[in-house]
């Protein structure tokens, strides 16, 4: 299903600002009927009201918190528990926290890997069983240009974010040919609330907007393609980084987010 449009329903974790926001505002521009999650019950309220009302399509608010446990299996059970058929998975709630580990609390580590890793792991394999017996169905796992490389200072993070690609590109082999889509984004630095948890700090280079993000991904869905990186500068970095010496993709990648 290279295209998410009219008459499909998309669940989009993480919907309330930033890439998220984006996403839900295209989709149901383009008809899709959404599934709107994340922790604030009334923000993703007044978004709903504001897409029911421009774009006549049906949106259902879950408040959910990824980081507690079993909170995809919880997620699922919901929608089974609603008759929902999920269409199309955005799996964009995720976390960065900046700081070195040895001197950050325990809880930003679990709560990184709770929600970036486990979490967006659980719910893609809970959701993928119905689209391949239906045939059709598109995954899109929000990963990190950090995916690309360790990063010095945000270690959790950049090493979340690498299992995401992996895990997406070989999952897109899994279902060649089957109906169904896996493609992994990768953003680089995008003006979302994302800072005001990772800070300033973990920003490399001019950030990209949401909507830039999300036609980057719907093109590339549309291409059939297992990844892809917004923005042709984040794009070069990307390919670089991995081949360079090793202890000089560390020294550079700790130098563009030292605190």
């Amino acid at each position: 299903m290279r295209t998410i449009a009219a008459s499909t329903t998309t669940v989009i974790t993480g919907a309330s600002s930033g890439i998220g926001r984006a996403f839900a505002h295209r989709l149901a521009a383009a008809g899709s009927d959404l599934v709107l999650v994340a922790r604030r019950a009334d923000v993703l309220d007044e978004l709903a009201r504001e897409l029911r009302s421009r774009h006549g399509v049906t949106v259902t608010v879950i408040a959910h918190d990824l980081d507690q446990t079993d909170a995809a299996q919880n997620l699922v059970a919901r929608l089974d528990a609603e008759h929902i058929t999920v269409d199309a998975l955005i799996n964009n709630a995720g976390l960065g926290i900046h700081g070195d580990l040895g001197v950050s609390p325990l809880r930003s580590a679990t709560t990184q890997i709770a929600v970036n890793v486990n979490s967006l792991t659980v719910l893609t394999a809970l959701v993928l069983p119905g689209m391949l017996a239906r045939g059709r169905g598109a995954i899109i796992n929000v990963a990190s240009t950090a995916g690309f490389q360790p990063v010095p200072h945000m270690a959790v993070y950049s090493a979340s974010k690498a299992y995401v690609l992996a895990f997406t590109r070989a999952l897109w082999r899994e279902t060649r040919r089957t109906g169904v889509d896996a493609l992994a984004l990768c953003p680089g630095a995008t003006d979302t609330a994302f800072f005001a948890t990772a800070g300033d700090a973990a920003s490399v280079g001019r950030r990209r907007t949401a909507e830039q993000v999300v036609d980057t991904a719907l093109r590339a869905l549309r291409r059939g393609r297992p990844s892809v990186v917004d923005g042709r500068g984040n794009a070069a970095v990307s390919w670089l980084a991995p081949r360079l010496p090793e202890r000089l993709a560390l020294s550079i990648a700790e130098r563009s987010v030292r605190p």
